[in-house]
């Protein structure tokens, strides 16, 4: 077992929704022709002037207020300046000295008990354009240039990979649940940057960056690669030097991209064509009161209706089904049948079929529809499964599914009566071992009654007519 203890800290770069970039007109949109949504802003034109994106500053408020996050007033934007293809302007419009948001914080749970991890600071800026390499070509893609992102920079809290995940995973379903962001990390709109230090006690070691991490699998993979790297050369009476890396999927290692310099200077200044951003009292409290329902308080509110814990985080994993069943909050109805359907035969068919609940017939008043036949056993949970894909594609009710399909739930009690009779007669033993107290019986006894009845049978109503019949004997 390793002696040395992991200090990691977490930048995240996360691209608004926005339909328009953060200081052009140009179109925000992903996967459209290369260099089609740009404006001469974009490419840095001189004499340009960027105009405040202002839904990109509510978005970078909602995600600050997420984050529990004190709110900078009065805010200007900053040059950052440096030299790189995929920066037309030659630097980069961010906030370096007022970011929107600082001092917040993000709860996890890590082996039952809950750790905080500090926000040092939430701050908009502007993405870069995006660099394709081909063989000895690079080319560049401006649509990026310009998009809205905010960067999300955390205290150096967590030591494993395992909180760095969970961090992450919070992270992302905070910024989900707040519409923020899509958070598509294989698209891009989530990016994440690990810095990783080892050492025997609790001073900080040197630290390395590694950039660019594709997903949050990887980020536990990157950090364990590079805290073994590092401990092998420390065992090794090696230095560890500063660098920027990244992670080699193929390879599962950290692999060097450059050595960092001392102290770089990026010669921040405020941007002089843009004026200061002030935040009103009214506007953050109406970001506040507009704010969705986020993941914690949903599942404080799912476990108040009844819910496990574990139907209720699978539900918050799945936020087009959490939204959903958000719709039926102030409805007097089984919270935990609808759940159960939910993530049951409908998530089910759902996957099978590669749909989404809006590809569905699936309207508030046909789920309502479906729990009442239920509750008043009209049709049985089997009966659900037989009905549901037709129920799902089409506008046909209930009951005129039923009668095409010839699906029958019976609760004729004479009928049933008759039947659990016969099954009695022909099941002396099971009876005699019903008698005696083991509850294998009654269950065999039931099985035999559904499959006399092809499972149309209504089981309440069954099993009830099978104990009372039982008790005679």
């Amino acid at each position: 077992m390793s002696t040395y203890q992991k200090t990691i800290g977490i930048e995240v770069h996360c691209e608004l929704k926005t339909n328009t970039k953060m200081f052009s007109s140009a179109k925000n949109g992903y996967g459209d022709s290369a260099n089609c949504n740009l404006t001469l802003l974009d490419l840095g034109y001189p004499g340009t002037l960027p105009l405040i994106n202002d839904y990109a500053v509510t978005l970078a408020l909602r995600a600050a207020l997420a984050l529990h996050c004190e709110i900078h007033r009065e805010m200007y934007f900053d040059r950052k300046n440096y030299f790189y293809p995929d920066l037309p302007k030659g630097y980069q419009i961010t906030q370096a000295k007022t970011p929107i948001g600082i001092n917040g914080y993000v709860e996890i749970e890590v082996d039952g008990k809950p750790k905080t991890i500090r926000i040092h600071d939430i701050h908009i800026e502007e993405d870069t354009a995006k660099s394709v390499h081909q063989g000895n070509h690079s080319y560049l893609d401006f649509n990026r240039a310009g998009v809205p992102l905010i960067e999300i920079v955390t205290e150096p809290d967590m030591n494993s990979s395992e909180e760095a995940m969970l961090y992450l995973e919070k992270l992302r379903s905070l910024l989900l649940y707040a519409d923020v962001s899509d958070c598509k990390i294989e698209e891009g709109s989530m990016r994440c940057d690990v810095n990783v230090s080892i050492s025997k006690d609790d001073t900080l070691g040197v630290r390395t960056e590694t950039k660019n991490i594709g997903s949050i699998r990887n980020v536990g993979l990157a950090i364990e690669s590079e805290a073994l790297r590092q401990e092998k050369l420390l065992e090794e009476g090696i230095a560890i030097q500063e660098e920027t890396r990244r992670y080699d999927d193929a390879s599962k290692e950290t692999v060097l991209m450059r050595v960092k310099e001392i102290g770089n200077d990026y010669r921040y200044f405020p941007e002089p064509d843009i004026p200061k951003l002030c935040l009103s009292e009214e506007r953050i409290r109406k970001v506040q009161e507009q704010m969705p329902m986020l993941p914690d308080d949903r599942k404080a509110r799912y476990q108040a209706l009844g819910l496990s814990d574990l139907s209720s985080s699978k539900l918050i994993q799945n936020k087009p089904l959490s939204d959903y069943f958000n719709l039926f909050l102030e409805d007097d109805i089984d919270f935990v049948m609808l759940s159960n359907l939910l993530l049951g035969d409908i998530s089910f068919y759902l996957n099978r079929t590669m749909k989404t609940l809006m590809d569905t017939t699936l309207t508030k008043e046909r789920m309502l529809s479906l729990l009442q036949h239920l509750y008043d056993q009209t049709i049985t949970t089997k009966n659900v499964k037989d009905l549901l894909e037709e129920f799902l594609e089409t506008d046909k009710d209930i009951d005129t599914i039923c009668k095409e399909k010839g699906i029958q739930n019976i609760s004729d009690t004479t009928l049933l009566s008759t039947i659990i009779k016969n099954i009695i007669e022909q099941n002396p033993e099971s009876v005699k071992d019903y008698q005696q107290g083991r509850d294998r019986a009654i269950k065999y006894l039931m099985g035999q009654v559904m499959k006399e009845t092809k499972g149309s049978a209504n089981p309440s109503l069954a099993r009830d007519l099978l104990e009372e019949e039982l008790k005679k004997q």
